[in-house]
């Protein structure tokens, strides 16, 4: 079984939005009682945090300018 290659591809202002988004979204939920939905900012908080979004390998493309 091959692994796909995890290299960073989430960079600069793309990684703080998404950590922005993702938090504004997860404190929505939890703190305010918003939607169920609005815990879908564990996704753009963690792939913030690890700086790897698994749609940019299959879309081609990579917000990281020093990652390549």
């Amino acid at each position: 079984m091959e692994y796909a290659d995890m290299k960073a591809n989430v960079g600069g202002i793309d990684r703080i939005l998404r950590m922005v988004a993702g938090i504004a979204l997860i404190a929505w939920a939890a703190v305010l009682g918003g939607p169920v939905w609005a815990w879908v900012g564990v996704v753009p908080l963690l792939t913030g945090l690890f700086k790897f979004c698994p749609f940019y390998p299959i879309l081609g493309i990579s917000s990281c300018s020093k990652c390549e």
